[in-house]
C-alpha cells in the first residue's frame, strides 16, 4: 500500500512572490502579452504618442515610452502592487470605461522580470521619479530625469522563471506577435501615434490622423492594411437599440485564404470572439467560397452594462447580455453594405489581370511558336468548351436526387427559375448601329452608350467572354459566371417570397442526441421550419424529422441534424442547412445560366450587362470569383508603351 506523502494534507498560504508568479502565467504569457498590457495603460493615461522598442523578441528588452499623464512617487508604489488600479472601484465591476482595470499587469511583470518605471506626473512642479522591481522585490522610488509621461523598461523577461523561456518562439516570431497587437491597437485609436522598432530601425509607424471620423479611420486602416484595402472597402455605419457598429469591410473579390485580417473591436478593445466571427461568416456566406475570408475592421460600441469584459485575465474575450442582437446588427449591416456595392468588383481584379500579361518571347519567330489553346478561367474545366457543365455536375445530381439535367431543368422551371437568354443568336458581326439599337432597346431614355457603367458590347471572344467599351476603358465579362450570379439572386428572391418547398418523409427518421443539443434544436424549431426542416422532440435526447427541404433531395438526415446541433452549440446558428440549400441553389443557378461556349446576339450581350448593373453582388460569382475585369485606357496604353 502506497503511503501518503508527509506534506500532502497540509494547507498553507502561498507567499506573495509565488502568487505573483502564478498570476504572471495568466497575464504575461509571452512578450506580446506584456506589451499589450503596457500599451493599453499608456492609452488609458491619455497618451498621444507611444513608442515601443523590442530587443531579441522582447526577451532582452521591452521599452514603452508615452507622453501620458504620468504618475507621482506615491502612485508608482501602488502601481506595482497587485490589484491596485485607478480605473475600477470596489462597488462597481460593470462600469468599465478603460482598457486596463484588473491591476495585475505591472505586478505580474515585476514578478518575472527586471522592471523599471520612470514617470513624471502631468502639471507637477516636482521632478520625475523612478521605481525598480526585480523578481518581485521592490526598491523605493528615487528621483529621475524625465520631462513628461512615462518610460517603462522590462529587461530579462522570465529570468525569475527560466522554465517559461523554453516555451517562447524565435525572436522573429515573438516580434511579429507584438507587431500584430500594436497594429490592432493602432486601428482602434487612430488619433494616437505609434512606433515599433528593435532599437536599430523602426518597422511600424502610424502617425495621428486628426479627429475621429469615417475618413480618418479609413486612413489609419489604409496605413496598416494597405492602400488596396482603402480602395476596395465599403463603410459600415449602423445603430440599433443603443449598439453602434462602425468600420470598413472589403469587397468579396478582395478576400484572403484565412481569417487573419479580420479585426474586431468592442468599446475600443481588440477581441477574438466566436460570436463576432460567426456573424461575419454569415454575412458573407452568399458571396465567398468556404475557403475564402473577407478582410475587415469592425468597431462595436455598446453600453458598459451590456458587455462583460472581465471574462479572462488577458481581456481578449467578452460576453454580451444579448448576443442575438449583436449578431443581427453585424449581419444586417454587412449585407446592407454589400447590397449597396451593386455590381462593383475590387480594383485588384484589374491589377491581377494586368500582372498576368507577359512579354512575348522575341527569340523565336511567330510561325515557330507552338499553337496553344486559350486558357480557361478559374473554376472551369475542359468540358466547358463544349457547353457542358463543370465536372462536379454528376455529384450534384446524385446528392440532390435528380437523375439528369433535364429533370433538374424541369424542376427549376417549376420553381420559376428561368435563364432569360433562350433566344438563338441571329448575328455574329457587330457594328455601331446595332449597338445603338441594342442600348436604346434596353433603356430608351439613355441614348449614349457610354452612360452605362459596364459599357456597351463590342464583341464576344471565344464564345465565352463579352467585351464591352466604357467611357475610359474596356470591360471583359465571363458570360457564364455573370449570368450564374444573376440567376442565383433571382432564386434567392423567389425562395424569400414563396418559402422553401418541403418534402414529407414516408418514414419519419428518429435522430438520437444528447440532452443539451436536443434542447437547442427544439428551441429553434420555427427557424428550421422556415428553411424546410420539420422536426419535433422525441422523448429524452432525441428528435424526429418529418419533413426536409425538397431542394436537398436524398440526404443523410442524421448527419445533417447532428451538424446542426453542433453548430447551434458553437455558433448559435444553423449554418449547415443554409449552406446546403445555398449550395444546391448555386449549382442549379450554374446549370440554369447561359453557358460558356454559347454565341450571344448583341441584344443578349447588352441585356446581360444592363442586368448586371441592376443586380446586387453581380461583380462576383457565387464562389467569390470576379465576373468581369475592367481595364482602364491608361492601363492598356501602358501595355503598348504609349505611357
Amino acid at each position: 500500500m502506497n503511503s501518503i506523502p508527509k506534506q500532502a494534507g497540509i494547507i498553507r498560504k502561498l507567499s506573495e512572490r509565488t502568487i505573483n508568479r502564478i498570476a504572471a502565467g495568466e497575464v504575461v504569457e509571452r512578450p506580446a502579452s506584456a506589451i499589450k498590457e503596457l500599451v493599453e495603460n499608456a492609452i488609458d493615461a491619455e497618451a498621444t504618442q507611444i513608442d515601443i522598442v523590442m530587443r531579441d523578441g522582447g526577451k532582452e528588452l521591452i521599452q514603452i515610452t508615452d507622453n501620458g499623464r504620468g504618475m507621482s512617487p506615491e502612485e508608482l508604489i501602488l502601481a506595482v502592487e497587485r490589484h491596485a488600479t485607478s480605473k475600477l472601484s470596489d462597488e462597481n465591476l460593470v462600469e468599465i470605461h478603460s482598457l486596463g482595470f484588473r491591476g495585475e499587469a505591472l505586478a505580474s511583470i515585476g514578478a518575472v522580470a527586471r522592471l523599471s518605471i520612470k514617470s513624471k506626473a502631468r502639471d507637477s512642479k516636482s521632478s520625475a521619479w523612478q521605481i525598480v522591481v526585480e523578481g518581485g522585490q521592490r526598491v523605493e522610488p528615487e528621483p529621475a530625469a524625465l520631462t513628461e509621461g512615462t518610460v517603462i523598461e522590462v529587461r530579462d523577461l522570465f529570468y525569475a522563471v527560466p522554465a517559461r523561456l523554453k516555451f517562447l518562439k524565435t525572436a522573429r516570431t515573438e516580434y511579429g506577435q507584438a507587431a500584430d497587437i500594436i497594429k490592432r491597437l493602432a486601428m482602434a485609436h487612430p488619433t494616437i501615434a505609434f512606433t515599433l522598432g528593435d532599437g536599430n530601425r523602426t518597422t511600424f509607424r502610424a502617425t495621428p490622423v486628426g479627429a475621429l471620423g469615417g475618413d480618418v479611420r479609413l486612413e489609419r486602416l489604409g496605413t496598416i492594411l494597405g492602400r488596396q484595402f482603402q480602395e476596395n472597402a465599403f463603410e459600415v455605419d449602423a445603430e440599433r437599440e443603443g449598439l453602434k457598429l462602425k468600420g470598413f469591410a472589403g469587397l468579396p473579390t478582395y478576400s484572403r485564404g484565412n481569417g487573419m485580417q479580420q479585426y474586431l473591436f468592442v468599446n475600443g478593445r481588440p477581441v477574438k470572439d466566436k460570436l463576432l466571427t460567426g456573424a461575419v461568416r454569415g454575412a458573407y456566406r452568399d458571396y465567398l467560397a468556404r475557403d475564402r475570408h473577407p478582410v475587415l475592421a469592425l468597431f462595436l460600441d455598446v453600453p458598459t452594462d451590456f458587455v462583460d469584459v472581465n471574462v479572462h485575465p488577458a481581456k481578449s474575450e467578452v460576453r454580451f447580455r444579448e448576443p442575438g442582437l449583436v449578431r443581427g446588427l453585424i449581419v444586417s449591416s454587412l449585407r446592407h453594405g454589400l447590397q449597396a456595392m451593386g455590381h462593383r468588383a475590387s480594383t485588384t481584379v484589374a491589377g491581377a489581370a494586368l500582372g498576368a500579361f507577359k512579354p512575348e518571347d522575341t527569340t523565336s519567330l511567330p510561325w515557330q511558336k507552338r499553337q496553344e489553346r486559350p486558357s480557361l478561367p478559374s473554376g472551369y474545366h475542359e468540358t466547358n468548351r463544349d457547353m457542358q457543365a463543370p465536372l462536379d455536375q454528376q455529384g450534384f445530381y446524385e446528392s440532390s436526387g435528380y437523375q439528369n439535367s433535364q429533370e433538374q431543368g424541369a424542376y427549376a422551371a417549376q420553381m420559376g427559375f428561368q435563364s432569360g437568354f433562350d433566344q438563338q443568336p441571329t448575328a455574329r458581326t457587330i457594328d455601331d448601329e446595332a449597338i445603338m439599337q441594342a442600348v436604346t432597346s434596353v433603356d430608351p431614355e439613355k441614348s449614349v452608350p457610354h452612360d452605362f457603367p459596364l459599357g456597351v458590347a463590342r464583341g464576344q471572344v471565344h464564345a465565352t467572354y463579352i467585351v464591352s467599351q466604357t467611357p475610359d476603358g474596356i470591360v471583359i465579362v465571363d458570360q457564364h459566371a455573370a449570368h450564374e450570379r444573376l440567376v442565383y439572386e433571382k432564386m434567392k428572391v423567389t425562395m424569400s417570397e414563396e418559402g422553401v418547398k418541403r418534402q414529407a418523409l414516408l418514414l419519419p427518421e428518429v435522430v438520437e442526441l444528447e440532452e443539451g443539443p436536443q434542447t437547442r434544436l427544439v428551441a429553434r424549431q420555427g427557424e428550421l421550419a422556415e428553411l424546410g426542416l420539420i422536426l419535433e422532440p422525441f422523448g429524452d435526447g432525441a428528435v424526429v424529422v418529418r419533413e426536409v427541404p425538397a431542394l436537398l433531395g436524398k440526404i443523410d438526415i442524421k448527419g445533417l441534424v447532428q451538424d446542426l446541433a453542433d453548430e447551434l452549440t458553437e455558433l448559435d446558428e444553423a449554418l449547415s442547412l443554409k449552406e446546403k440549400l445555398e449550395d444546391v441553389c448555386g449549382t442549379m443557378a450554374c446549370h440554369g445560366s447561359v453557358r460558356a461556349g454559347r454565341r450571344l446576339t448583341v441584344d443578349e450581350m447588352n441585356a446581360l450587362l444592363r442586368e448586371m448593373e441592376a443586380t446586387p453582388h453581380s461583380g462576383q460569382c457565387n464562389h467569390g470569383r470576379p465576373t468581369y475585369v475592367e481595364l482602364k485606357l491608361a492601363d492598356i496604353e501602358k501595355l503598348f508603351g504609349r505611357r
